[in-house]
């Protein structure tokens, strides 16, 4: 009876190390890579605010060409801005049609968060579980859970 006690709890504990663990993983890499996006676009916001409220027509900046190689370069206007929209295409847009599309994208980008914040809160419930079916098979004392204060 113990060797098939003992059998279950290896089966659970390989579920939970090569299934669940992985999987909270993956969806945790996945939403911090939102959250770069996220970044990102609340940046580009920021800056095309900054131009509109400092009426810049032009300016002076470094350009990024790749590994970290820099070159100055002069914007005569800035009236128009290019936006990456994915998948390797940019489309020019004017800063009000900028910031309405970065809206729109930050408004997915929430939802997109919410919904790996629910993920990671499900599989982790999984996790728990699981352990708690070990902990029962293998007839442990729950823990403890800290008392209560009153205020």
């Amino acid at each position: 009876m113990e060797s098939l006690t003992q059998h279950k709890v290896q089966r659970y504990e390989e579920f939970v190390d090569r299934r669940l663990k992985p999987d909270l993983q993956h969806a945790i890499d996945e939403r911090d890579k939102i959250f770069e996006q996220q970044k990102i676009f609340t940046d580009l916001r920021r800056n095309i605010e900054n131009l509109e409220k400092n009426s810049i027509t032009s300016l002076r900046t470094l350009v990024n060409l790749g590994s970290e190689v820099y070159l100055q370069a002069e914007v005569t206007n800035t009236q128009r801005i290019f936006v990456d929209v994915g998948l390797g295409f940019h489309v020019e847009f004017t800063w009000s049609e900028a910031l309405n599309y970065i809206q729109k994208r930050e408004e997915r980008i929430a939802k997109k968060i919410d919904e790996y914040n629910q993920l990671i809160a499900s599989i982790k419930a999984q996790i728990k579980l699981v352990l708690e079916g070990i902990r029962e098979l293998l007839q442990l004392p729950a823990e403890k859970s800290l008392p209560e204060r009153s205020f």
